[in-house]
């Protein structure tokens, strides 16, 4: 199986409790593209038009580290079964 690398953007971090935030993704897009389509992020918003991913984190060395408009890529490689 192929392997898959996404570019997401944090869009929005919501405390939940003292011990977990729920942070939620979108896919990135150029704010303005260049006429030459030479933007990484044009790249990733043409072949990933549409992404969206929420994930919940307890582990306490990462609460608060996350902040709203960070981006990151995203690595999809398949598991061993």
């Amino acid at each position: 199986m192929p392997a898959m690398r996404a570019k997401l953007q944090i869009a929005s971090v919501e405390k939940q409790g003292e011990t977990s935030e729920r942070l939620r993704f979108h896919g990135v897009a150029a704010k303005q593209y260049p006429a030459d389509g030479s933007d990484e992020n044009n790249t990733f918003a043409k072949f990933s038009p549409s992404v969206s991913l929420d994930i919940t984190i307890t582990n306490p060395a990462l609460l608060g580290k996350f902040e709203q408009g960070q981006t990151f890529y995203v690595d999809f490689t398949q598991a061993a079964e």
